[in-house]
């Protein structure tokens, strides 16, 4: 949860320093789009490799690795803040970053069985609603208060201690491999080798990410460009908009929580996983996406800010439960390999909303109408990823085509 959180504290800063860099550094709104599109490129290239470390590196020194390379990312801005140190640290940042989500959600489910993964998502995804809470505000203080170089030196000095942390805590659980199967089922694991390929063009898989991309989309957008939004577009001064940061992450802490926690009991109690994890999360989308779409209709500025934090979070509900979906429907050596690829196809979302926001802003009336815009757009684009997601998940009858010798041929039933 820390390195999680550490993760999308070092999303976030681009968020918090973006007026600062605008002004000295004279960086225009799609200069910055730019450099948030290009970290979400990296941060695409690099999730693909999540399945290589895992199965050549322990997860106790693969982790420690990328986040002393996060770490030293972060001096460059500290000693040469420039637009062009600012693009190839992020870029960087971004390639290390990537593969970090599945291999953290990895070594998680290390201890916890398909069906009560839900809720240990939750507290992982958790981390980013954190970082906003906690992290944005003392990062929003440090950077008015001493400077925006400050910013960048925090992060650092935080991974470099997370380190330390992780090296002293951290084992793999019972779920870790197939090493770790009760014997009975030992057989069973090792010859249980699904293809890549099927995975990936699987119902679930392809509906995961139908809901997984809006939403990917639109949580970099909140990052590269909400407290822009409350600054310029509504009128909040710079501390109260980094403070107000942390207030859609509220808001998704309550729904994760109270969804994964839900879904789970579902799942353990052999209820329908085409519900608790497609149906669950459409509706979440659902509800999001409809409260983007009318902020062009609210002027009022608190008003603007509810139904942002409404909306937000209770379309984050998605991360969490897609995640589980996923994993539910692979061997337990290959989780790491889908959930890096599912996390590097969701995160090509953020390659184009942070441009795109950024041009839609320049060329509005007014930013506070850009802003609303974009946000528009994207809830837009939610709805309808969050109906083919409902239409196609459906991770019990996945994985029982998946890993079992048979597929099934049954159209109606489900085994849970």
């Amino acid at each position: 949860m820390l390195l999680y959180m550490i993760n999308y504290s070092d999303k976030l800063l681009l968020g918090l320093v973006a007026q600062p860099l605008k002004e000295e550094l004279g960086i225009s709104s799609a200069q910055l789009g730019f450099a948030a599109s290009a970290f979400f490129m990296a941060f695409t290239i690099g999730g693909f490799f999540a399945g290589t470390i895992n199965r050549f590196a322990a997860l106790r020194w693969s982790l420690v690795i990328i986040a002393v390379i996060w770490a030293a990312t972060m001096f460059p801005m500290v000693i040469a803040g420039t637009f062009a140190v600012l693009l190839v640290s992020r870029i960087i940042l971004g390639f290390f970053e990537g593969p970090s989500g599945a291999l953290i959600l990895s070594a998680t489910y290390t201890w916890h069985p398909v069906e009560k993964r839900g809720l240990p998502s939750s507290l992982i995804s958790a981390a980013n609603s954190f970082a906003k809470i906690a992290a944005a505000p003392a990062l929003t203080w440090v950077i008015v208060t001493f400077g925006w170089h400050y910013g960048f030196l925090a992060l650092m000095t935080v991974g470099l201690l997370w380190c330390v942390l992780w090296l002293v805590t951290w084992k793999p659980g019972p779920y870790a491999s197939v090493k770790n199967v009760a014997p009975e089922a030992l057989a069973e694991a090792a010859r249980t080798k699904v293809p890549w390929t099927r995975i990936f063009l699987s119902r679930t898989f392809l509906g995961a990410l139908a809901a997984a991309v809006p939403m990917y989309g639109l949580i970099t957008v909140v990052l590269t460009w909400l407290p822009s939004y409350f600054e310029i577009g509504l009128g909040f001064s710079r501390l109260q908009a980094g403070s107000m940061f942390g207030i859609p992450s509220i808001v998704a802490l309550f729904a994760m929580f109270i969804s994964t926690a839900i879904t789970d009991k579902i799942m353990s109690q052999g209820g329908s996983s085409r519900i608790a994890r497609g149906i669950v999360p459409g509706i979440g989308l659902i509800v999001c996406g409809l409260s983007m779409l009318v902020l062009p209709l609210i002027h009022v500025p608190i008003a603007v800010v509810a139904a942002v934090s409404f909306g937000y979070g209770i379309g984050c509900i998605v991360t969490p439960i897609t995640n589980a979906a996923v994993s539910q429907i692979c061997p337990p050596n290959q989780v790491a390999g889908a959930l890096g690829v599912f996390l590097a196809l969701q995160a090509v979302a953020g390659i184009i909303a942070p441009p795109i926001t950024g041009a839609i802003v320049d060329a509005a009336s007014s930013p506070a109408a850009g802003y609303a815009q974009s946000f528009q757009v994207f809830g837009g684009v939610a709805i309808v990823g969050a109906l083919v997601a409902m239409a196609l998940i459906n991770p019990a009858k996945d994985a029982k085509r998946l890993l079992t010798a048979e597929p099934d041929k049954s159209a109606t039933s489900e085994v849970h």
